[in-house]
């Protein structure tokens, strides 16, 4: 096909110049170099029309042979994909599997495989975290918590079994803490905690985002802190109990934060932390000393019917603060600071004073 276009072209060519020289001899007092010359350009062009049609006809096949490439690339980029997110899936379901193995340390290989899981594909993040929250919402006691308690403990099987699972419920905390991003962290996702019901010892998220957290009904043991948190979801500590010492200090709720039914029985520090939402302590008990020095309440919060029976530094940051104070109690025997504009009655009974806002 190319020679045939070809051949037609010279030919083309020769037709245009004999034509134009030709016609230019047939005039008067005709120039024969003028006319040759005129015609040899006439069947340049014919040739140089020829070469760029050409030129065009290979750039279009070159593209064309580009987008098929490109498509190909796309399509083995699109299968390797689907291959991965198949073996992702399958990695998945298998560790989510092992979580219910008899034996400890299969179970910390599983969690371990889930948090591999999410840091090499991001997207499966929050569903690891649900995974492994769900895991810690599972009923569990342990003789060291029973005699905290002053009750029996709620466990079959003997202290040493009851430290291997601990160990287990150990690493699943540290491995949130791991997956959660740290505050200052550009454009850090915001991912949902939910530990309702959750039994934690030792868990330590401090200075993490967090979206949503759902710490309905907790028990607390030892040592727990939020030190620095961001959290940006709504938070709920409604009916939890804190069994050891509880750090809130220097974070940051911004929607609302509820610890009504809240019972403490040591040291809470919500120093220096800052309530953007509606925040609700009512009907909470506090045995051990409760600091909110220089914290910020944005709205009004509520304190009906607490009951803090050790100290209590209520001094936050700004002018004052206003809430509601039906039924607040504060120990008469312990040291207390409360804002301007609030002060104790001890005129009744009792080792605890009613407070006046």
């Amino acid at each position: 096909m190319e020679n045939l276009r070809l051949v037609g072209t010279v030919l083309l060519a020769g037709g245009a110049l004999a034509l134009v020289t030709g016609w230019l001899l047939t005039g008067e007092n005709p120039d024969r170099g003028d006319a040759i010359k005129t015609g040899g350009l006439a069947a340049g062009s014919v040739v140089a029309l020829y070469a760029l049609w050409l030129n065009d006809r290979r750039r279009r096949v070159d593209e064309e042979r580009q987008e098929l490439e490109q498509s190909r690339q796309r399509l083995e980029s699109d299968r390797a994909e689907h291959d991965r997110e198949r073996a992702a899936d399958e990695r998945f379901l298998r560790a989510v599997e092992l979580l219910g193995h008899e034996a400890d340390q299969v179970r910390v290989g599983a969690l371990h495989a889930l948090a591999g899981l999410a840091r090499s594909r991001p997207s499966y993040t929050q569903d690891v975290l649900d995974v492994i929250c769900s895991y810690l919402r599972r009923p569990f006691d342990h003789p060291r918590y029973a005699a905290i308690r002053g009750v029996p403990a709620r466990f079959e099987g003997d202290e040493r079994d009851a430290d291997r699972w601990l160990q287990v419920r150990l690493t699943a905390q540290r491995l949130i803490a791991d997956l959660l991003p740290e505050v200052g962290t550009p454009d850090a996702p915001a991912y949902n905690l939910d530990l309702h019901g959750a039994t934690l010892e030792y868990f330590d998220i401090a200075n993490r985002v967090l979206g949503q957290l759902r710490a309905r009904e907790l028990n607390l043991y030892e040592a727990n802190t939020l030190r620095g948190c961001v959290v940006r979801g709504p938070a709920w500590f409604t009916g939890s109990r804190s069994w050891g010492r509880l750090g809130v200090h220097n974070a940051v709720f911004e929607r609302e934060c509820w610890f009504s039914r809240f019972t403490a029985h040591e040291r809470v520090d919500f120093s220096n932390t800052e309530f953007r939402g509606n925040t609700k302590f009512a009907n909470s008990s506090w045995s051990g000393p409760v600091l909110f020095r220089d914290a910020r309440f944005a709205n009004n919060v509520d304190f009906s019917h607490t009951r803090f029976a050790a100290d209590l530094d209520l001094r936050v940051a700004g002018a004052t603060l206003t809430g509601r104070t039906y039924a607040m109690r504060v120990s008469l025997s312990h040291e207390h600071h409360l804002p301007p504009g609030w002060h104790l009655d001890g005129s009744r009974e009792g080792d605890l004073g009613l407070v006046r806002a």
